[in-house]
């Protein structure tokens, strides 16, 4: 499925997301069971599980007709032969351009994941769909071997990326002093599958998700980078020093409210997106609870630990890596003083990934492994006036089988931003960023490609005092 500028217009409206502004001791408490339902009881009653299972096949039979006109490739011929084969056949990897097997794929997955949760469904059981989706699609969709990969970006990572753009289009429609043709306009942006079925199924699917009052702090940022320094190691790939960039980020359910929960998958989680003029999407980076629960130490920290799913897509010019993973991790916030406020999120994990490979610009010269992964992020906040902020994220891709020899891989992407508040939401940004990769295989030895950028920003605030949590 060619979906990257699907991608790109989803990820441009969602920036309109960020416009809503939500409205003693050392012992340690850890908040109670929540007495709320799962679902709130008017989504229960009208939820339906054969509506989500006809439109993902009706999905998948559009999507293979586009691809049989337009994509010039006679992988989606598909027959009753085809699918009969592949059904009886076993699954294999498969080597599709890198975008569509690592972007694409789990956009495509999102498709089922928002059918299933706009028809009332929940989390788990949305997340089957998506399964049982991806699974529909590499059976009869393509006449090509079923590939275990496009199962786990497409049936894993789309639910993880569903989740994430489903939330948001829900905190979009809550906002009721936002006109409602463009509160359903924007959602509709943000999640298709939902906004297809607000459309198609009126006073039915007219029932918003709720947030449970979720603390959330979003970001939208237009500006430009100029790359102070590149190595491309042995790629081939010209690189643009200067790039005009979007970005757009969202921390929902941040910890300190009291009265909320994390009782359901997805009541905390971060998504963020960048576009650029010298990569298309750039990065894309959704991270989720699954089962969390909140705690407090003492009077001044509230924080959330648990178990994490994420998706994460990086393709910095000089190199691509993608990985679908689970991981552990705590986010918290810590009252330093009247004026200083510090949150910050700490999670290890593994996931299965794909990297490029050295030497190459072809799109389809990747490699797949297991990936232990890590990911940082800090924020001071000082007032209302000024915040840092610095994310890391590190991939290790091991057991690699790239031209039939072993080796392993080292990614890091670092990034250093300084925001300061001029009026209202209105502010400015400086960013350094950093990407990283270093790469070793017996042939060849030790490699490494390396950029770093600097760029300046206008940045539009979703939230005063930068997201910090009063309690």
């Amino acid at each position: 499925m060619k979906a990257s500028s699907t991608v790109v217009l989803a990820v441009s409206l969602s920036l309109a997301v960020a416009s809503v502004d939500a409205q003693e001791g050392l012992a340690v408490r850890v908040d109670p069971k929540p007495l709320a339902p799962t679902f709130d009881a008017d989504m229960q009653i009208r939820k339906s599980y054969w509506i989500p299972a006809a439109e993902i096949l009706g999905f998948d039979i559009l999507v293979n007709q586009a691809n049989r006109r337009w994509s010039g490739s006679s992988d989606y011929d598909s027959n009753i032969n085809t699918i009969r084969r592949n059904f009886h056949s076993g699954w294999g990897v498969d080597h599709d351009p890198f975008d569509v097997n690592q972007l694409a794929h789990p956009y495509q997955g999102s498709m089922y994941h928002g059918f299933a949760r706009s028809s009332g469904l929940n989390f788990w059981e949305s997340f089957g769909y998506t399964f049982g989706g991806s699974v529909l699609w590499e059976i009869a969709g393509e006449k090509t071997q079923p590939s275990a990969n496009d199962q786990v970006a497409s049936g894993i990572g789309g639910a993880f990326l569903g989740e994430a753009l489903f939330r948001m289009a829900s905190l979009v429609l809550e906002q009721r002093s936002m006109p409602k043709f463009w509160r359903e306009l924007t959602a509709g942006a943000v999640s298709p599958a939902t906004g297809f079925n607000r459309l198609a199924f009126g006073q039915r699917a007219d029932t918003v998700f709720s947030s449970h009052g979720a603390e959330y702090y979003s970001r939208a940022q237009l500006g430009a980078s100029r790359s102070s320094e590149d190595d491309a190691g042995l790629s081939a790939k010209s690189v643009k020093r200067n790039e005009l960039i979007a970005d757009f980020a969202i921390d929902y359910g941040l910890p300190g409210k009291r009265d909320y929960t994390y009782d359901r998958p997805f009541d905390h989680f971060t998504f963020a997106a960048t576009a650029t003029t010298g990569s298309g999407i750039e990065s894309l980076f959704t991270r989720g609870s699954l089962f969390a629960r909140g705690y407090e130490i003492g009077r001044d920290y509230r924080g959330v630990f648990g178990l994490y799913g994420q998706y994460d897509y990086l393709a910095p010019q000089v190199y691509r890596v993608s990985t679908t993973g689970l991981s552990l991790g705590t986010t918290g916030q810590w009252k330093a003083s009247e004026a200083v406020t510090m949150q910050g999120t700490v999670g290890f994990g593994a996931g299965y990934s794909a990297a490029a490979t050295l030497g190459s610009t072809d799109d389809r010269d990747y490699h797949y492994g297991v990936a232990p992964l890590a990911v940082v992020d800090y924020r001071a906040i000082v007032g209302n006036a000024l915040s840092f902020d610095f994310v890391g994220h590190e991939y290790f891709v091991s057991r690699l089988a790239a031209a039939n020899r072993g080796g392993h891989e080292n990614i890091v992407r670092l990034e250093m931003a300084l925001t300061y508040r001029v009026s209202g939401p209105h502010a400015v940004s400086l960013r350094y960023l950093r990407n990283s990769r270093d790469a070793s295989y017996p042939d060849i030895g030790g490699r490494r490609q390396t950029r770093d950028t600097v760029g300046v920003f206008y940045t539009y605030l979703g939230h005063d005092r930068f997201g910090a949590v009063e309690w």
